[in-house]
């Protein structure tokens, strides 16, 4: 059977090289633009995200009508919250290998079904059980889609903008965080429950139409297609011999040199460097108290003395100007800057929020405490938005070889979803021990991360993803 013609621009392509390691050499300055296609994908799978971001939110501003309505105490309504990254762990311990089993389209369908299914338990619920199976539900779709879509975005996007593709994602989900708060301030929290279904329809009507992942493809033997899919996304005018070639050159190398994805190769000498940096830096996010300010933040207001509605609106106005801001120098300043700008601001938020608690506990400076305490908490916010919310899973996405991105992405979502866990069920019982000392701890544990960025995480910033591979596995 003759081959197609792109295929026989791949073969000359791989002929005239010199050798696998030379791969890197057919990379030109951009793998094409930016389609409607490959612009419509990307909302696709944004949408799990955004969906992600309504369930962390929800527990904020449906507290006091959940523990009213259902008369929950708080212990009851603390499990609830915590549930959430429960069904993260589930979801975390299926993601790498739904993802490589049925593709990342697969795994997005997957991660839909929960996450209607969950929704629609908790508009419902009359009872206790059923409010935590929707959130242990939704728990399930956030761990698939944490992990699956930044992945798919980071494979599908052109270098060039791959960074502000994948930023965009940190923009979403901070975005459907601070929607949530503001929409579920002025209406019930089943109506708000109903609301967050909207974007499980729009993901599922879209998964109809958008393509498979081209390395995916190509690392499963489905050449034809992924050079199909790859043309769709860069659109029919666009010349995609040399991306193509490079994509099908480093498939067929893993192949050979390498063993199948099996949890035992990430403790081989080659992938230290790759878990290491993925895994410190998902700790650094969770432990430094990322689900504490997102789950609690009206507890904090309330405690501070700052009014509630006032400090959430402007914390999600914050976040969504800084959001765009962090979208637009992502690629001009790159990974590890950011990442190093934004792990010092996120010591600083927690250091004056717990200052702020301090001076309040010791009466001191009492007018000045929900002012500075409403600081702090912008103070990490932006910090969120700029680069620790969505940075540490472009990393691992752009870093892990494909042969190990499945088991690699396992391990490192189960670590995020176990920290995860820990510091949404320990907010609550710490924030009554000492309101001040647990913005302390997340202070401390961010300091270390700042000494961790510095010397460890490498810069991937206009770099193709096998080039980044080839280096850092080397």
């Amino acid at each position: 059977m003759e081959e197609e013609p792109l295929l026989q621009k791949i073969r000359i392509n791989k002929d005239i090289e010199s050798g696998k390691g030379n791969l890197l050499n057919i990379v030109d300055d951009g793998d094409g633009p930016v389609t409607l296609i490959l612009l419509f994908t990307t909302f696709t799978a944004l949408c799990g995200t955004f969906s992600y971001g309504t369930a962390a939110g929800f527990t904020s501003p449906a507290q006091t009508g959940i523990m009213a309505g259902l008369n929950l105490s708080l212990a009851e309504f603390s499990f609830f919250g915590s549930v959430l990254t429960i069904g993260g762990l589930v979801g975390a311990a299926m993601s790498g290998r739904l993802a490589d089993l049925f593709g990342r389209r697969g795994a997005l369908w997957v991660s839909n079904s929960f996450c209607m299914a969950g929704w629609l338990m908790i508009a419902f619920s009359q009872a206790t059980w059923s409010l935590d199976i929707g959130r242990l539900f939704l728990g399930v779709a956030a761990g698939l889609s944490c992990y699956v879509v930044p992945v798919y975005i980071v494979e599908i996007a052109p270098k060039q903008v791959r960074g502000a593709f994948t930023a965009v994602n940190a923009l979403v989900m901070c975005s459907s965080v601070s929607v949530t708060f503001i929409v579920g301030s002025v209406m019930s929290w089943q109506k708000l429950a109903l609301i967050s279904t909207v974007p499980c329809v729009l993901e599922f009507i879209g998964l109809f139409f958008i393509p498979e992942s081209p390395r995916w493809l190509s690392r499963n033997g489905r050449v034809k297609e992924s050079v199909a899919a790859l043309q769709s996304l860069r659109g029919n005018n666009t010349d995609i011999t040399k991306e193509a070639a490079e994509i099908k050159i480093y498939m067929e190398s893993l192949q050979q040199e390498f063993k199948e994805d099996s949890f035992f190769e990430l403790f081989k000498p080659r992938y230290s460097r790759v878990i290491s940096v993925g895994i410190g830096l998902l700790v650094l996010q969770q432990l430094g108290g990322l689900s504490g300010y997102t789950f609690y933040m009206s507890s904090i207001f309330h405690k501070s003395g700052f009014p509630n509605n006032i400090g959430v609106t402007v914390a999600s106005a914050v976040q969504s100007v800084t959001s765009v801001l962090g979208l637009l120098i992502v690629d001009k300043y790159g990974r590890r800057s950011l990442l190093t700008v934004a792990t010092v601001m996120m010591c600083l938020g927690s250091l004056i929020t717990g200052l702020s608690f301090l001076f309040q506990s010791y009466a001191l400076l009492h007018n000045y405490t929900p002012v500075s305490a409403l600081i702090g908490v912008l103070v990490f916010f932006i910090s969120i938005t700029m680069g620790i919310g969505g940075i540490p899973w472009v990393m691992v996405s752009e870093m892990t070889p494909i042969n190990v991105k499945g088991s690699a992405g396992t391990l490192c979502n189960l670590t995020s979803w176990t920290c995860n866990w820990f510091v949404s069920y320990t907010f609550n019982f710490l924030f009554q021990w000492s309101s001040s000392g647990v913005f302390f701890i997340y202070s401390i544990i961010s300091g270390l991360g700042i000494l961790f960025v510095m010397k460890m995480v490498p810069e991937t910033r206009g770099r193709s993803l096998e080039e980044i591979q080839a280096d850092i596995t080397r």
